[in-house]
């Protein structure tokens, strides 16, 4: 049996994953000394935020085709397994290296980049009439986010 998911699904363990990386940088920044290095880290939590609010509205514009179920599931179980999945794959409880901002970014840009890998799996088990598409979107804003960071780190 294969596994089928709509682009809405993609979605919402997008926004779980979001949740864990906000959750990541409040939590190394809670953890480090440096009042500045406490700030970006504060300042990225905030961009995944922002992402999570992102894909969010992003859901929120998928068409009805987009949102429809792929499987009988008058349990709702299905959303279970998806939190369960971006609870376990990307930016989950991972430990930080609190003794400075080259180890939290090496970890942080180890976890945005499974995120893309991620998304690339999923994005081949959803049909184009499901949304296909739309989960490019969630890629390019991961690796804009790869990006900044990698520039962050060179710079350390």
């Amino acid at each position: 049996m294969s596994l089928v998911f709509n682009a809405a699904e993609i979605f919402a363990m997008a926004e779980q994953i979001e949740r864990n990386g906000a959750q990541f940088y409040r939590t190394a920044a809670g953890q480090i000394e440096d009042a500045a290095a406490k700030q970006l880290l504060l300042e990225f939590a905030a961009m995944e935020d922002d992402h999570l609010k992102t894909f969010a509205a992003m859901k929120a514009g998928l068409s009805k085709d987009e949102h429809a179920g792929t499987t009988f599931d008058p349990e709702g179980e299905a959303g279970l397994y998806l939190a369960a999945l971006a609870n376990t794959k990307v930016f989950f409880d991972k430990a930080v290296d609190a003794t400075g901002l080259e180890g939290i970014f090496t970890t942080a840009l180890a976890a945005e980049k499974d995120s893309i890998l991620f998304y690339l799996g999923m994005k081949d088990l959803v049909p184009e009439s499901l949304g296909r598409g739309k989960i490019e979107a969630i890629i390019r804003e991961e690796m804009r986010h790869i990006r900044i960071l990698g520039e962050k780190l060179a710079a350390l």
